[in-house]
């Protein structure tokens, strides 16, 4: 199985809460993480694009480093792991991110591939001037079809003249060209956004839900092979999923409790206020489980494994017996001990991974 992190970019990682560790995003901070999951046979790490957070007495969010640039830099100071930025397309222009792609893949040498999200947080482009109105919700992945389709043509062959009903391109130029093909990955959830990913992403991350149940994941991802499956082409499912471990099952879940404590309702209900303006009611996209999440108010959107190391290396390996998930995309409650702890108390008991540690 594959391993991926999800970088903290942004501050204290995924847990929407006042309890949970606190902390500010860096640079030092992200290479330190990237470093320990190149150490640990990770395959890859990847960094959002948030451009406005949700508030809250833990300001959630509210301090973001931009994606490209980090990744730029962890480029430079990585050797093996492959490097995914993002991308919210209604930002910068497609021609633009292609050449920002080919500079990194030449710092990393070949190690980069670009996350493409079509943006459903209307005050993040709104406050800029830049939000196309609602109609976008509707057209979003028709946007990020043409969006992608211009970007590939470039790498490929260095010219676009693509005519769409977003975008013209005029003898758009791109050299030099890109040392292999980038990949693209996406996040579709919804009914739409898992076909896009079936016809224009090498991959997608699934979301999981729930508390120690790494099956549950498992119609969602059934969902992407079904899509897949039509288009003849190749879409690994990467889950998106929590890690809180310690010595035993209580210590973690004491932690968790503590976490739960802290959550910032208030961060939580300016999320979810974004969420509806979307008129879509796709209970399977990411806005339409906030939409819908009016039971237990949990710090975390995500999926959580929660118990001691040998606990949680047994939900992964049965994570990875899901039907067509190919890896997984983790955080941590605390990433620099996190990910410590997971390299060297969890990993080696996972019948799925099976990897050389790089020298210290």
């Amino acid at each position: 199985m594959q391993l991926g992190v999800f970088l903290p970019i942004g501050n204290n990682g995924w847990l929407i809460s006042t309890t949970s560790p606190q902390y500010m995003p860096s640079f030092d901070f992200n290479r330190t993480v990237t470093e320990k999951a190149e150490r640990f046979g990770f395959d890859f790490a990847l960094s959002m694009i948030k451009l406005r957070g949700f508030g809250g007495p833990s300001q959630f969010w509210d301090h973001n480093l931009e994606s490209f640039s980090l990744m730029a830099g962890l480029a430079a100071v990585t050797s093996r792991i492959q490097l995914f930025a993002t991308i919210g397309v209604l930002a910068i222009p497609a021609p633009y991110v292609a050449r920002m792609a080919v500079t990194i893949d030449n710092i990393s040498r070949g190690r980069f591939g670009l996350n493409v999200i079509s943006g459903w947080q209307e005050t993040e482009y709104s406050q800029m001037g830049i939000w196309p109105g609602d109609a976008h919700y509707q057209r979003r992945y028709e946007y990020c079809e043409e969006y992608v389709t211009i970007m590939r043509e470039l790498w490929s062959t260095g010219v676009s003249n693509f005519k769409g009903e977003f975008f013209t391109m005029e003898d758009c130029r791109l050299s030099p060209l890109p040392s292999r093909p980038i990949p693209i990955v996406c996040a579709g959830q919804s009914d739409r956004g898992t076909r896009f990913a079936a016809e224009y992403a090498d991959y997608n991350f699934v979301s999981s839900t729930g508390i120690n149940d790494p099956t549950r994941v498992g119609p969602m991802v059934s969902r992407l092979v079904a899509a897949t499956a039509k288009t003849g082409r190749s879409c690994g499912a990467l889950v998106l999923i929590m890690i809180i471990a310690d010595e035993t099952d209580e210590a973690a879940m004491a932690k968790w409790e503590l976490y739960k404590s802290g959550t910032d309702y208030e961060a939580m209900a300016w999320r979810d206020g974004q969420a509806l303006n979307d008129p879509g009611k796709d209970p399977h996209s990411v806005q339409g489980r906030f939409q819908l999440s009016t039971t237990e108010r949990l710090p975390t959107s995500q999926g959580v494994l929660i118990g001691s190391f040998a606990h949680v290396a047994e939900m992964l390996d049965q994570l990875s017996e899901v039907p067509g998930v190919i890896g997984a995309m983790m955080t941590f409650d605390d990433f620099v001990v996190g990910m410590e702890n997971f390299g060297t108390r969890i990993q080696p008991l996972m019948k799925s991974r099976r990897v050389e540690l790089a020298a210290a």
